[in-house]
C-alpha cells in the first residue's frame, strides 16, 4: 500500500508539471499579464499543498465550475523565490496554499495583486489580512509529530517542551525542514527567536541541531519519515504530523506547554498573472474561501482547521485555542525573513543539498 500511495504521488506530480508545461506555452491572449480579459477554461496555480492532498480540491472546482487547474507542487520557499524570479513575466497566476509570512512578503515585494473574496464574511477578523491583499483558508499550530512505536519501544514519554528535545537520547531522532525552503520550518524558527530571543536562539538551535536527523526540503517531508520510522520526532505543522495516521501509521502530537507558534495559510493572486486567468483565479479563491470549499479539507481525510466559521471540520483535528499558542507575529517574521534565514544559515545548517 505504501509503494502504491508513493507511485500514485509520483505520477501526480508528473502530470501537474505536465499542466504548468502546457499553460506556460500558452500564456495569456496578448502576451502581457495584468489584464482583466476572459476567454481562460483553464487555471495556473502554484502550490504548496501536499500533491495528493490538492488533488482534490482542484478536480472539486473543475467539476463545480468547468476550470481545469494547472499546477506545480512547490514548497511555500520555492514558490516565493519562483514567483520573484518571474516577476518581469509571471508564469501562474495564484499561489495557493503556506503561511502568511511567505504572502506578506510577497505583498512587500509587489508581487501580489490585492483581491479579497467575498466568502470572507465568515472568516475570524484576526485571521484577514489587513491590507487587502491575500485570503485566509485555514490555520495550524507547530507541534512534535512523535512515532508512538518508536517511544513505546524505548519507554519514553513524549516530549512536552521545546528543552525537552534537547534530551541526549533523541540524538539523530528529530528531524524538520529547512528555513530556507519551507514555510513550516521558518515558522518553527520565528516562534523559536519569540519565545528564547534573537541572542539566545542560535545556542540553543546548536544544540538541537546535534538531535537532527536531516534538514528535509519542504515542511509535510519530515513528518512522513517519523511515519516511516526514519526519526521519531519531527517539527511540524498540526495538519501535516497527523496526515499520515489517515494510512494507519503509528504517529501522535505532543505540544510545547511553553507556547508554539501557528500558522495562517493564504493564497493570493500573482501581480501580472496571465491576464486570461485572472477571474478564473479569482473564482477558485472564493471556492477555497467558501464553507463548500473548506468542508473538502474534511472530506479529503485533511485536518487543516478552516477559516470559515461555516464550514465543517474534521474529526481529530487540532483547534488553536486547544494548545498554548503564542501571539505569534507574522509581520515582523516577514519583515526579517531573508536576515534569520541567512543566520540560520551560518550558525546551524546549510540549505545545500536538501531532500
Amino acid at each position: 500500500m505504501k509503494q502504491s500511495k508513493r507511485l500514485f504521488a509520483l505520477l501526480l506530480a508528473v502530470v501537474m508539471v505536465l499542466g504548468l508545461l502546457t499553460a506556460c506555452g500558452g500564456g495569456s491572449s496578448d502576451g502581457e499579464g495584468g489584464g482583466e480579459t476572459t476567454g481562460s477554461d483553464s487555471l495556473t496555480v502554484y502550490t504548496a499543498f501536499p500533491e495528493a492532498e490538492v488533488a482534490y480540491y482542484f478536480n472539486a472546482f473543475e467539476e463545480a465550475t468547468g476550470i481545469k487547474v494547472n499546477a506545480i507542487r512547490l514548497s511555500a520557499g520555492e514558490m516565493l523565490t519562483r514567483v520573484a524570479a518571474e516577476k518581469e513575466n509571471p508564469q501562474a497566476a495564484l499561489m495557493f496554499g503556506g503561511s502568511t509570512d511567505n504572502y506578506i512578503a510577497a505583498s512587500d515585494q509587489g508581487l501580489l495583486e490585492a483581491y479579497q473574496s467575498p466568502e470572507l464574511s465568515n472568516t475570524p477578523e484576526n485571521y484577514l489580512d489587513p491590507d487587502g491583499v491575500w485570503n485566509p483558508i485555514y490555520v495550524g499550530a507547530i507541534a512534535f509529530a512523535c512515532n508512538k512505536d518508536w517511544f513505546e519501544s524505548n519507554g519514553y514519554s513524549y516530549p512536552t517542551s521545546w528543552d525537552d528535545l534537547l534530551d541526549p537520547k533523541y540524538e539523530g531522532m528529530v528531524i524538520m525542514a529547512h528555513p530556507a525552503t519551507s514555510g513550516t520550518a521558518y515558522t518553527v524558527l520565528a516562534t523559536l527567536i519569540q519565545l528564547k530571543g534573537e541572542d539566545a536562539v542560535w545556542d540553543y538551535l546548536a544544540q538541537l541541531d546535534k538531535n537532527m536527523s536531516q534538514y528535509t526540503k519542504s515542511g509535510s517531508a519530515a513528518p512522513n519519515a517519523v511515519a516511516l520510522g526514519e526519526a521519531a520526532i519531527a517539527l511540524t505543522f498540526s495538519h501535516d504530523g497527523l496526515q499520515p495516521t489517515t494510512e494507519g501509521y503509528p504517529i501522535e502530537l505532543s505540544f510545547p506547554t511553553d507556547g508554539t507558534g501557528y500558522e495562517v495559510g493564504a493564497m493570493a493572486l500573482i501581480k501580472g498573472g496571465p491576464a486570461d486567468e485572472q477571474e478564473n483565479a479569482k473564482k477558485f479563491i472564493d471556492f477555497m474561501c467558501s464553507a463548500e470549499g473548506q468542508n473538502l479539507y474534511a472530506e479529503n481525510n485533511s485536518f487543516r482547521v478552516p477559516t470559515n466559521s461555516q464550514a465543517t471540520p474534521a474529526e481529530g483535528l487540532v483547534t488553536l485555542d486547544s494548545v498554548a499558542v503564542i501571539d505569534y507575529d507574522a509581520v515582523w517574521a516577514a519583515e526579517h525573513k531573508d536576515e534569520f534565514v541567512s543566520q540560520f544559515e551560518a550558525n546551524v545548517a546549510s540549505s545545500d543539498n536538501l531532500e
